[in-house]
């Protein structure tokens, strides 16, 4: 199977509810999303050699980061403390999740829920995810 991969970067901030350490507080990472992508069909090719174009990539993954999650708060739900104290905050962006966002759950979010919605009508499916919230650290989500 031949599969291409897109790489965007974002910023965002964070906390986890329950973490033992200081990533309970609310704080920031520069993330590192890379996005791997294949033909629903087996990996045919266009007539210009390509599964689909980086750039198609990069404005469809790309553009709904920068719309949900770029230099946002990326909450759960159930986070009502860090909602409430985001919300004196005149016009500050916060992306409610229904989980913890743990970069293990950001990774998942995006292969299974951003990448079937901004890549419909195409023949291109999003298999993988790799999520680096340092650059020591990462998080992998892959289609079985």
């Amino acid at each position: 199977m031949i599969t291409v991969s897109r790489k965007i970067t974002f910023c965002a901030g964070h906390r986890l509810v329950a973490h033992e350490g200081h990533c309970s507080h609310l704080h920031g990472h520069n993330y590192t999303a890379f996005f791997q992508a294949g033909n629903r069909d087996g990996g045919e090719l266009d007539s210009v050699g390509r599964i689909i174009d980086f750039s198609v990539l990069k404005e469809r993954l790309g553009g709904w980061i920068d719309k949900h999650w770029d230099h946002s708060f990326i909450l759960w739900r159930e986070d009502f403390e860090a909602i409430a104290a985001l919300k004196t905050i005149f016009n500050q962006p916060v992306f409610l999740l229904d989980e913890n966002p743990t970069a293990e759950n950001l990774a998942e979010y995006l292969l299974r829920v951003v990448g079937p919605e901004v890549l419909l009508g195409s023949s291109v499916t999003l298999l993988k995810v790799t999520l680096w919230e340092t650059e020591n650290c990462f998080a992998e989500a892959a289609l079985d």
